[in-house]
């Protein structure tokens, strides 16, 4: 049988004993934060174009110390050598355990990026040489802090936390926006100074040398004093005209995407009041990027002017449901998933957005949930109390809290209903694959016959892989993911599926094949060869041997090997 080792698709593993997990989240939770501020400049700023509340804002930077604006300073660094460094430090992230793949919230940050990539389109923000050259990918980080960072190349990070802690999609679009602007800007070159666009290898290797350095806090601490070192030389922190830069375009792509224009007002605001309820230091992304009176009030000013400053914005079902979620997968402890179960059983209500996101105490906000929203925050409370005894696999507590939450969805307004009733049949599904309960898969299954999303079939095709499932469901579904990764070859979750699928029908070939896909995907490239020569020699011992399928082993190997050769001198150079 193949044994990938790779991270689960949808419900990643409970992360017990708590012992192991804690020093893992909280070093992790400093180096998302850490890793991209080489180039924010600063010990401990955020990630680049990260969109953050300081709790003081700094003094004003000197002219000196301004990055020059304009298109020239991006001359030096062609969109291709961008995206190339992008996917240098991406190698190394996707290898990292804080990243998530979970299909339900990759779903969700994924459609509202792509709305935005779409307006910003429209509105002639991205031209041709990006639109063919970046990758446009966001990520998902298992961290409890709220932030979301890009990265060279269009690659843009996302919080578990950011997702948990945004009342409704506008406000996490208006994030979004801002970091798709800072993208389309190019801020991030543009920021470079000419020695370090000298030396973009030795850039990749400092940020990737933090990320490495979650490990160790010692090492932290020593690669934040080079951080500083780098600003001071390089100047590389984002002048307060990039900011309002990309306050501005990204309005415009928010409002061109179809999301209300207050949402970006309104998030300034709730980031506002978090800083003055959590200013303890706890979260040092908090004092980077100031989020002055101006910015807060030009966004307002741009709402009240498109005509939409609404203060009761609409319930969204599927995003408090979302967020939820997030909320469940942020932080991997037993203890926090004992108290999401206690919660729900009793029957509570979230004391605030920000609950559960700041180890410290949050007082309870000014403005409550509005009465129309009540019924939606309970039922998200029994679906964070139901995945999170899914988690620790106490399957009796699970099913009584699904039960609950299926009264609560008929309950629901019938606008809400449909939203909230496919959220819950997907649960099911995942509940009953848990307890490799192919029945009770199939019955959730049919609640959502009509999906043909990712997620969908990404359920449908672990039910093909329980015990005594049929070989004609193994076929279809593998034929449908086959389907998925020609037209999205990054797609490393479909290729792991495919690969499982593929063992599992007895084609050990194809399954070597698309698990080595999976794995150079997450930056392994020595054992994504390994596969690949594995499937060398087994194609020469077999008796009939699938010749197209050794023709694209051959040529794969070849180009990995390239690239790791590459790779491997790069690294002599730095």
């Amino acid at each position: 049988m193949i044994d990938p080792s790779r991270r689960s698709p949808t419900v990643p593993r409970p992360c017990l004993p708590q012992r192991a997990c804690v020093p893992r989240f909280a070093q992790r939770a400093v180096a998302a934060v850490v890793a991209a501020s080489l180039f924010a400049g600063g010990p401990l700023q955020a990630a680049i174009g990260s969109e953050a509340v300081p709790g003081v804002t700094p003094p004003a930077p000197s002219a000196a110390n301004l990055p020059a604006l304009g298109d020239s300073a991006a001359e030096g660094l062609s969109p291709a050598g961008e995206r190339a460094l992008g996917d240098r430090i991406m190698r190394d992230i996707w290898r990292d355990p804080a990243i998530i793949e979970d299909a339900e919230l990759q779903e969700h940050i994924g459609t509202t990026f792509a709305r935005l990539v779409a307006a910003a389109r429209r509105r002639g923000e991205i031209t041709p040489d990006i639109e063919a050259s970046f990758a446009w990918t966001p990520f998902l980080v298992r961290d409890r802090t709220v932030n979301a960072f890009a990265l060279p190349g269009g690659y843009v990070g996302v919080h578990l936390g950011l997702i948990a802690m945004t009342p409704n999609l506008d406000e996490l679009a208006s994030v979004l926006a801002h970091e798709l602007s800072h993208v389309t800007q190019r801020h991030i070159v543009r920021m470079m100074s000419v020695q370090q666009r000298q030396s973009l290898v030795g850039l990749a290797a400092m940020i990737l040398g933090v990320i490495a350095a979650s490990r160790s806090p010692q090492a932290a601490q020593a690669l934040v004093t080079s951080g500083q070192a780098v600003a001071m030389q390089g100047q590389l922190n984002f002048s307060r005209d990039m900011e309002r830069e990309a306050d501005r375009v990204g309005f415009g792509v928010l409002s061109t995407a179809g999301y209300a224009e207050s949402g970006m007002a309104q998030m300034f605001e709730l980031l506002a009041q978090a800083s003055n309820l959590n200013d303890d230091g706890s979260f040092p992304y908090l004092r980077s990027h100031p989020l002055t009176v101006e910015r807060i009030g030009e966004a307002r000013a741009r709402a009240r002017q498109a005509g939409d400053f609404r203060t009761q914005p609409a319930v969204d079902v599927v995003h408090t449901l979302m967020r939820a979620r997030a909320r469940v997968l942020m932080d991997p402890r037993a203890l926090a998933w004992q108290r999401l179960i206690a919660d729900a059983q009793a029957g509570a209500l979230p004391a605030s957005p920000l609950e559960g996101i700041s180890p410290v105490a949050v007082p309870q906000p000014a403005s409550a949930p509005p009465p129309a929203a009540l019924p939606v925050e309970r039922l998200a409370a029994s679906y964070a109390g139901t995945l999170a005894a899914l988690q620790m696999r106490d399957l009796k507590v699970s099913a009584e809290l699904y039960e609950r939450m299926l009264r609560q969805a008929e309950a629901l307004p019938s606008d809400q209903r449909r939203g909230a009733q496919r959220e819950l049949a997907r649960l099911g599904v995942e509940m009953a694959l848990v307890r490799d309960d192919g029945r009770a898969a199939d019955a959730a299954l049919a609640q959502i016959a009509g999906d043909s999303g990712r997620v969908a079939q990404f359920l449908r095709a672990r039910r093909a892989l329980l015990p005594g499932a049929d070989l004609t469901l193994q076929r279809q579904c593998a034929a449908v993911l086959q389907t998925m990764v020609a037209q999205t070859p990054t797609d490393a979750p479909a290729w792991a599926l495919l690969s499982q699928l593929w063992d599992r029908m007895g084609q050990p070939l194809r399954a070597l094949r698309a698990d080595a896909e999976a794995v150079a995907l997450h930056g392994d490239l020595d054992g994504a060869i390994d596969r690949l020569r594995a499937g060398q020699r087994r194609a020469r011992g077999d008796r009939t041997p699938d010749f197209v399928e050794i023709s694209v082993i051959d040529a794969r190997l070849r180009t990995l090997e390239q690239e790791r050769r590459r790779s491997a001198d790069e690294d002599q150079k730095r």
